[in-house]
């Protein structure tokens, strides 16, 4: 089994935000603080599992907003329905 040459440094996910929630996952790059701590010491292929592992969470996130916005019943994006005064 060949090994793959990689031309391209995997980027750090980093932001900028640099806080965290109560578990210890970064609002910014959505690491947990044990993945941003061992970030340099990681091989690529820790990289790219724990950028899986980051992609995962990204998307609960998303489905937890979206089915919250179902439950309040409420669509911003959408022009209000106003009807007449008089």
């Amino acid at each position: 089994m060949s090994q793959q040459f990689e031309l391209f440094e995997i980027a750090n996910p980093c932001i900028g935000v640099c806080q965290s929630n109560k578990k210890g996952y970064c609002f910014g790059c959505l690491r947990s603080r044990t993945e941003r701590q061992l970030w340099h010491d990681m091989t690529t292929e820790q990289r790219r599992e724990v950028l899986r592992l980051v992609n995962g969470r990204r998307q609960r996130i998303e489905q937890m907003r979206q089915r919250k916005n179902e439950q309040l019943g409420f669509d911003f994006n959408e022009a209000a329905e106003t009807g007449e005064l008089f």
